[in-house]
């Protein structure tokens, strides 16, 4: 028999230690650590072996010049935004955690994914819920095959219960907790995609501690990424976040997965936001937006439209700016409130940016321009529930920010693109063409870049502006841009 050790562990960041500690050393919380009983590593191997069609890797060094490097084959899925946040679709063998307030629709997500399948073979384990709680979901969500609309009487047991298609594929659902049990079922059933809702509630026979611990949490996810990648079956892992926004959990959690995605939003909006954190199948500022119906999440293909509000009137202190975020041009409504200050220390406030920035553009509206807002209150916010951090809302926020404070207002028909510099400047700003595209699609007449956008001469990436039907201002410093804007 293995002889069983004990360790301490920091229940907020997973900081291991031989004895226990007050404060950790690691995240500097006080009294986190608590004791939990582990056993030797070799004793902790996962009751399943892979199908006998997967690649068996050789342990011996190999030059990079003799590997032989074959083209991803990606599952598309029937979500385009999902596929957008994963970089093209699902990559076989790779392993995907995704985060999130609870309530937000991690659930919801994964299940409507797992239906809209039909070609595959998913198998989706729940440790949270019962079978009848997932069906009773599953009726509710939208549908587009057929099949999708009619279940069988899901069976109560261990064994996966299946939602019918055409009798080889399809979803199937398993409400088990302990990991040998589930990768018994994994090898009958032999899934292209496995869905594990949630990490948290899993627990392996090789470690005595409970579910949820940083042992158990690190133990399952090691089982499940070695299945992934023996198997080349991609698994999505669901984790719960801790009260400051952070995936519950060691932090080695997210270095042991693929790809981290972030599900967010505020549970009283409609609107839903998937972030990639990180993918190292694809770029890590991608962003995919879902509006949270009743018969489930639909995705947004055009988030500039929800992102801009339909204004009868012009009113003061709301500029449009055009973004990035990854590879997606979107232009956001910018809002601005300067007030006089009721108390002796002015208000600086920023929903959706960052509030530090938003003193450096009120430091430079001060100093360069000569507006007096030392002591007036002023509150930044970001419409649709985003965070930007693109620095080309600069610009926007600024005319924001003057449009209020002087009380005139700005055309709805004119954007913005550009980053302010600590002397006044508007510097350039990256793929302003894409930006100037996404405007003139939407109807916009004018928007505002910076001159340095312009190519120099003997640029080979020339800029043509010609065929564009929007009229493009080129301004070189913020003083010009007020000039232009206020007169």
């Amino acid at each position: 028999m293995a002889k069983t050790k004990f360790a301490y562990f920091c229940q907020s960041c997973g900081y291991e230690s031989a004895k226990w500690l007050g404060k950790c050393p690691s995240c500097g919380q006080w009294n986190t650590f608590a004791e939990e009983i582990i056993e030797k590593a070799s004793t902790s191997v996962p009751d399943w072996k892979a199908p006998s069609t997967s690649l068996q890797r050789s342990n011996k060094p190999v030059q990079v010049a003799d590997i032989t490097y074959h083209e991803e084959h990606r599952v598309l899925t029937p979500d385009k935004e999902f596929n957008r946040v994963l970089g093209g679709g699902v990559v076989p063998g790779s392993l995907v955690l995704i985060g999130g307030e609870p309530g937000i629709g991690k659930s919801t997500l994964m299940l409507q994914l797992a239906l809209n399948m039909p070609n595959l073979k998913v198998l989706y384990v729940s440790g949270e819920e019962s079978e009848m709680q997932i069906k009773m979901r599953a009726e509710r969500l939208t549908q587009p095959s057929p099949e999708g609309k009619a279940f069988e009487k899901l069976k109560a047991g261990n064994s996966p219960a299946h939602i019918p298609g055409d009798g080889r594929a399809g979803a199937y659902i398993l409400t088990e907790t302990a990991t040998q049990n589930i990768f018994k079922q994994i090898e009958q059933l032999q899934p292209d995609l496995v869905v594990i809702d949630s990490i948290q509630t899993l627990h392996s026979a090789h470690i005595e501690s409970t579910p949820g611990s940083v042992s158990q949490v690190r133990e399952c996810t090691a089982e499940l990424l070695r299945f992934a990648k023996e198997t080349s079956t991609p698994v999505f892992l669901i984790g719960h976040i801790t009260k400051d926004g952070m995936i519950a959990g060691p932090k080695i959690l997210e270095h042991m997965v693929d790809t981290v995605l972030q599900f967010e939003g505020d549970r009283h909006h409609v609107y839903r936001i998937l972030r990639a954190v990180k993918n190292r199948f694809g770029s890590a500022s991608e962003l995919g937006i879902y509006e949270m119906l009743g018969e489930g999440l639909r995705e947004v293909s055009n988030p500039s439209e929800i992102l801009l509000s339909q204004r009868d009137e012009p009113l003061s202190g709301i500029t449009i700016s055009a973004t990035l975020e990854g590879l997606r041009p979107m232009l956001i409504e910018t809002q601005a409130l300067v007030s006089t200050s009721a108390y002796g220390t002015p208000q600086r406030t920023a929903t959706g940016f960052d509030t530090r920035r938003m003193s450096m553009l009120l430091a430079v509206l001060e100093k360069r321009c000569g507006f007096r807002l030392g002591a007036k209150d002023v509150f930044l916010n970001i419409t649709g529930g985003i965070r930007v951090e693109d620095p080309a809302i600069d610009l926007g926020l600024a005319a924001a920010i003057i449009s209020s404070h002087e009380d005139i207002p700005i055309s709805s028909k004119v954007c913005f693109a550009g980053e302010i510099g600590l002397s006044g400047e508007i510097r350039a700003v990256n793929r302003v063409e894409q930006r100037i595209a996404e405007a003139q699609k939407l109807g916009f007449e004018q928007i505002f870049i910076s001159k340095y956008n312009l190519p120099k001469a003997g640029d080979k990436k020339r800029i043509d502006f010609s065929r564009s039907t929007i009229d493009v201002k080129t301004v070189g410093n913020i003083e010009e841009v007020f000039g232009l804007l206020f007169g």
